[in-house]
């Protein structure tokens, strides 16, 4: 079994409920949990960009050469911005992680995406094709290019302090701190 431990974590930025537009997002490149680099770009709030903007950040980056693994804060990004994982996968040639502290509401998820949300249909169907949601380490976890083995050792590896990957820690406290100044919020 390979060990990954160069990793990116990548969440998106707090915004207020009324806002439209691009919201933006962190990525910390860690090696176990020490802090190598950090990027940023941006995503359309409840938009379909999510996918290409993460591959760009991890395929077109310094960074590429190191990066064993990408970990995200949750399938969608910016709202309903939803990452297909699985393209995301082939586009970077990198196993995709997500994360989530408890089990998502699947049923309620889909009633808002397909009520409330343009292309809602299509983005609930790349939630499905991403597969159930497991119980891995006291998380809630979806793979792509990865086994369940390797997902337990990934967040093994790179948990330094609660139940989040360090990555994922970090990226969610500076996206705080990119918007409003200061970090905020569970991390």
């Amino acid at each position: 079994m390979r060990k990954l431990s160069n990793v990116i974590g990548i969440d998106d930025a707090p915004f207020a409920r009324a806002h439209r537009g691009d919201v933006p997002i962190i990525g910390v490149i860690t090696t176990r949990a020490r802090v190598d680099g950090i990027v940023r770009s941006r995503v359309r709030r409840d938009g379909t960009n999510s996918t290409e903007r993460i591959a760009s950040l991890v395929c077109d980056g310094k960074f590429v050469e190191h990066l064993q693994a990408v970990i995200l804060q949750g399938i969608a990004l910016a709202g309903f911005n939803v990452v297909d994982i699985h393209r995301l996968h082939a586009l970077c040639a990198r196993p995709v992680l997500v994360v989530a502290r408890k089990k998502p509401r699947m049923g309620a998820i889909k009633r808002a995406l397909i009520n409330n949300v343009p292309g809602g249909h299509k983005k609930w169907a790349l939630i499905e094709k991403a597969g159930p949601m497991e119980p891995v380490e006291g998380i809630w976890v979806q793979r792509a290019g990865l086994g369940l083995r390797e997902a337990k050792d990934l967040i093994r590896t790179t948990t330094v302090h609660g139940a989040l990957p360090e990555p994922l820690r970090m990226a969610h406290l500076i996206a705080g701190a990119y918007v409003d100044g200061e970090s905020r919020g569970r991390a």
